[in-house]
């Protein structure tokens, strides 16, 4: 019998993992395709008067489904002759291919939960996979075979896709969720950078700092991002509550059947991103185009729109200069500005860490700048995909300019969001928040629960009338000299009697100095500035003290208290004898067998 070689299986299992990657890639378009070839094929069907057979409905949809990857398409049917494209992409419809081809270089490019060893048949033979460079090139050229496939089934058709479109943006699209697919698979990291990249680049990469300062910036710019589009939304959905009637009359007058008006809905419902995208670029100020002659602004809508009928143009302003409602808009970029801010000064100084680790006001300035110029890359990104030619001549130019609204967006976030991420950076930091903290290294931080003990025993004290005191320790503990440990308020540290004196009494004024074991002690030195001293624990017994809780009074009247409520079965209060006080004090020694020094010995010290 022949032996095969490991590496000849586990190249083998490499090529078929390439393969497999390949299929997933074609599988993941031809779902994609399938999907919306068959909501095609539904409309086609309830509609009861087509335009063309069941082979036109399909290559439409092919055609569609072109456009949802970006590709603008040619409508070679109008009523001059000449062509005219058609390159508003519906941005909910980029959803699906984009989730489908991430997902395929997702699974691809994860190893395999269980690999199998045999040491006859190759180590690893179940786990060789394909590189994550492999998976991402097998999975970007199956997904285009079918997109090649597409845009000539649909060559024929109503709706055709044009060639040059199909190198971009239809393959940089696939690619990068392709891409983003592998990323996901390897655990997001953010390096190290490609060694064709500039040293200094992958030196700040590979430092830890620099990656969270990152993650900051992209994490603030996205909000930002988020808070532009919600408010665009916002405003298209005031400006078509406002215009319901029009509204209404262009959804009933594009069509009479309700096959018609549910293809209608779907087709606005695909564009509702786009709108909110257009009220983002409407509240940044420069606007958006409706045609090559007219303008919307919020200081007003100037020239001659040229508006087809569609519900959700009923949302566009009324000619002529702008009202305060429409000067309203421009809270958008200004909460998008204070989002940027927030999250910028959540990062620069969180409530659960020292002080000390704070950003500094430079740090700050910069991450929330970066976060500034990622949301204008951003908003470029997003208009340029908005926007798009509906036909020839004045329709050759609708919705926002990209290369307007990304140095808006730019210029919003930043002055605003700047001095905002400082102003929120010193609130956070400000006294009051962080005096218990103040001067207080990481490892001599106290535990929860000591915290919480020695705040229910200050309260307990200030209850008893002593808080002013203890109050007067905290404020030298807190402005104690950097560097040295803050000495604690502890309850051991003071005995204070009920009764006589004042409530700053110690153990030496409640003692008489006859039963005192403890010598009297003399002067004592000048300590240095923020020293402060500490008591001994008292030596005496007990029953020697002069506290009224154990004089004889108090226990005959706790003795009786507790014969009364015993209902007699108690003995009555036992004589005080001295013998029993002797017997006590022998009873002190905690060693019961301890020894006597031996006469030859040391004395005891006293």
């Amino acid at each position: 019998m022949t032996q095969r070689s490991p590496k000849v299986t586990v190249r083998q299992n490499r090529t078929l993992a390439l393969l497999s990657a390949l299929v997933k890639g074609a599988v993941a378009a031809g779902l994609g395709l399938g999907s919306l070839a068959v909501l095609v094929m539904v409309v086609w069907i309830s509609s009861p008067y087509p335009d063309s057979g069941p082979g036109g409905a399909l290559r439409a949809a092919a055609g569609v489904w072109l456009l949802a990857h970006g590709a603008g398409l040619v409508r070679p049917d109008t009523l001059s002759g000449v062509p005219a494209p058609v390159g508003v992409v519906p941005l909910l419809l980029v959803l699906g291919p984009v989730w489908l081809a991430h997902r395929a270089a997702r699974d691809a490019a994860e190893a395999p939960d269980e690999p199998r060893e045999g040491p006859r048949e190759g180590a690893r033979s179940g786990a060789a996979g394909p590189s994550r460079a492999g998976a991402f090139c097998a999975v970007t050229a199956g997904y285009l075979l079918v997109v090649a496939g597409a845009a000539a089934y649909a060559r024929g058709g109503p709706l055709y896709a044009d060639p040059g479109a199909l190198a971009f943006p239809v393959a940089p699209l696939v690619a990068g969720a392709a891409a983003a697919g592998v990323w996901t698979a390897a655990g997001r990291p953010l390096g190290p950078a490609p060694s064709w990249s500039p040293l200094a680049l992958q030196e700040a990469v590979a430092r830890t700092l620099f990656r969270r300062r990152a993650e900051a910036a992209l994490r603030s710019a996205a909000a930002g991002l988020a808070m532009l589009l919600g408010g665009g939304a916002l405003l298209v959905a005031v400006a078509l509550g406002r215009n319901a009637a029009a509204a209404q009359d262009a959804f009933l007058g594009l069509a009479g059947d309700w096959s018609g008006r549910i293809a209608v809905l779907l087709l606005a419902a695909a564009l509702v991103p786009n709108a909110a995208l257009w009220g983002a670029a409407y509240g940044l100020g420069p606007g958006f185009s409706l045609g090559t002659g007219a303008t919307a602004t919020p200081l007003g809508l100037y020239g001659t729109p040229a508006l087809p009928r569609f519900p959700l143009l009923a949302a566009v302003p009324d000619q002529g200069a702008g009202s305060p409602a429409n000067w309203a808009a421009l809270a958008v970029p200004v909460a998008a500005a204070l989002a940027v801010a927030w999250f910028a000064a959540r990062r620069a100084a969180p409530a659960d860490v020292p002080r000390a680790r704070a950003w500094s006001p430079r740090e700050t300035v910069l991450v929330t700048g970066l976060a500034a110029l990622g949301c204008g890359v951003g908003t470029a990104l997003l208009t340029a995909v908005a926007g798009g030619p509906l036909g020839t001549g004045e329709l050759s130019a609708f919705g926002p300019v990209w290369w307007l609204t990304a140095p808006a967006a730019l210029v919003w976030t930043a002055v605003i969001g700047v001095p905002a991420a400082l102003l929120l950076r010193l609130w956070r930091l400000r006294t009051p928040g962080w005096a218990w903290r103040r001067d207080v290294g990481e490892a001599d931080e106290p535990s929860t629960a000591e915290v919480r003990q020695e705040e229910a025993e200050e309260a307990e004290e200030r209850e008893q009338g002593q808080g002013a005191e203890e109050g007067a320790e905290k404020d030298v503990g807190d402005d104690a000299a950097p560097g040295r440990p803050r000495r604690r308020w502890s309850p051991w540290r003071r005995w204070r009697a009920a009764a006589g004196g004042g409530g700053g009494a110690g153990p030496a004024d409640a003692a008489s100095p006859a039963a005192s074991s403890v010598p009297a002690p003399g002067p004592a030195p000048e300590a240095a500035p923020g020293f402060e001293p500490y008591d001994f624990l008292p030596t005496d017994p007990w029953h020697e003290t002069g506290d009224p809780w154990h004089g004889g009074a108090a226990r005959e009247a706790r003795w009786a208290s507790l014969k009364q409520g015993s209902g007699g079965l108690m003995a009555d209060f036992p004589a005080d004898r001295p013998a029993d006080r002797a017997g006590q004090a022998d009873r002190a020694d905690p060693v019961p067998d301890r020894r006597a020094p031996d006469s030859g010995g040391p004395e005891a010290t006293p």
